[in-house]
């Protein structure tokens, strides 16, 4: 079984996710898909780690892991919604980059040793953009959301 022709069964694995996205250590944001509704919804997790490189900076003494990352971490799981409803047959075909971000709350930070809960929505698609609803929580509680736009480019 070759990655154009494999399928993915949950939970979807951080071995799983580095075949359908493009990122890598230390940009992958996404370690497992817990949940997934084809062309409506994924759920995934990202462990936040006290080793995390951006905390060095972000802050010394009082780690907060940035807002831009955990929005980023939200796109990286509309791309993977996006890719496990795809044929098999289009995997690797093209890459889906992050255009636009409306409405973006952060209500609480997120700390080493946090579970961040991605909770994805496909709003819509049109052509080659898909349309996200995200959601980021902590233990339950909503730690930020945002709308997020994507278009593929053929690689």
């Amino acid at each position: 079984m070759n990655d154009r022709t494999a399928s993915f069964k949950l939970p979807v694995t951080s071995a799983d996710i580095e075949r359908l996205l493009p990122h890598r250590y230390p940009f992958l944001l996404v370690d497992r898909v817990v949940e997934f509704e084809k062309d409506k919804r994924v759920l995934a997790y990202k462990n936040v780690s006290y080793n995390e490189p951006f905390f060095n900076g972000h802050f010394p003494g009082h780690p907060v892991m940035p807002g831009v990352l955990v929005v980023e971490a939200l796109a990286q799981a509309g791309g993977l919604l996006t890719q496990l409803s795809r044929d098999p047959s289009e995997l690797g075909k093209d890459t889906f980059y992050l255009v636009k971000v409306d409405n973006a709350k952060f209500t609480r930070m997120v700390v080493p040793g946090d579970r961040l809960e991605l909770d994805v929505e496909l709003k819509r698609r049109i052509r080659n953009m898909a349309q996200y609803a995200g959601v980021a929580r902590v233990d339950g509680e909503q730690v930020a959301c945002a709308e997020i736009l994507c278009a593929a480019a053929s690689r």
